[in-house]
């Protein structure tokens, strides 16, 4: 691609952690978030949860056929780096199919998971890119899309965790772990970034050394859980069962 915006090398500086255009993608999703809060009384009509829950899974499910077609584009399309692998692709999915069937038992480990990956990599992204190439914008709009249909979940459709629901993210984390290690050992990528830390600075880098930052990274994830489970701890958990039919 002969544009700068779809380009696959850098045009100028890379991008900077906390730089402006960093800190206004913050601003923007912190105040999509709080446009969901407050008008989550008006999006409980079934016509309106309906026409959202389908908008912001196909704005998911774009980003992501988007971001494999730029890859494939540009040449750059490697099973070692695109295969959706990471935990912020994973939780992306996750999302997609818990808008579209409405289902509590995706939300569990898509709430911890999502929110959790998805907060600390809009904080201390692995990204390169900057504004406005299509990878920092696909990079915010994925990341913030999946803390959105979250608290979607959550705030409009009655949806509560339990701390069930933190015991059975761990174990899928971990099961996650065991493909990303086989994967990795495939390809020589580094998906869940088990096999090396990242290239950006992120918490990460705070944790130790290989291998032993993932079993830091363990602790860290139960008690990140633990903390987003902190306001549902005395609330009696609600489920949405799954719609058959999605089109009526």
């Amino acid at each position: 691609m002969n544009s700068p915006s779809f380009s696959l090398t850098i045009s100028g500086e890379p991008f900077q952690p906390f730089s402006l255009p960093h800190l206004l993608a913050l601003a923007v999703t912190l105040g999509l978030l709080l446009l969901l809060y407050l008008f989550r009384r008006q999006l409980q009509a079934p016509a309106a949860k309906r026409a959202f829950r389908f908008a912001l899974a196909g704005v998911l499910l774009l980003s992501e056929v988007a971001f494999q077609l730029w890859h494939v584009l540009t040449d750059s399309w490697s099973a070692a780096y695109t295969l959706p692998l990471q935990l912020c692709s994973v939780t992306l999915l996750l999302s997609v199919i818990m808008l579209l069937a409405r289902s509590y038992r995706v939300y569990e480990i898509a709430f911890f998971a999502g929110i959790g990956g998805a907060a600390q990599a809009l904080l201390t992204p692995e990204l390169f890119y900057p504004f406005p190439h299509f990878r920092f914008v696909h990079f915010f709009v994925a990341h913030a899309g999946i803390i959105l249909a979250c608290l979607y979940m959550t705030w409009v459709e009655g949806c509560r965790p339990t701390f069930r629901s933190v015991l059975k993210t761990m174990g899928f984390l971990n099961a996650l772990l065991v493909v990303a290690l086989v994967a990795n050992a495939w390809t020589g990528g580094n998906y869940l970034f088990v096999s090396r830390k990242p290239d950006n600075p992120s918490l990460i880098d705070f944790l130790g050394p290989y291998p032993w930052y993932i079993l830091s990274l363990e602790g860290v994830a139960v008690a990140l859980f633990s903390l987003l489970y902190v306001p549902f701890w005395r609330k009696t958990p609600a489920s949405v069962p799954a719609e058959r039919d999605l089109s009526s």
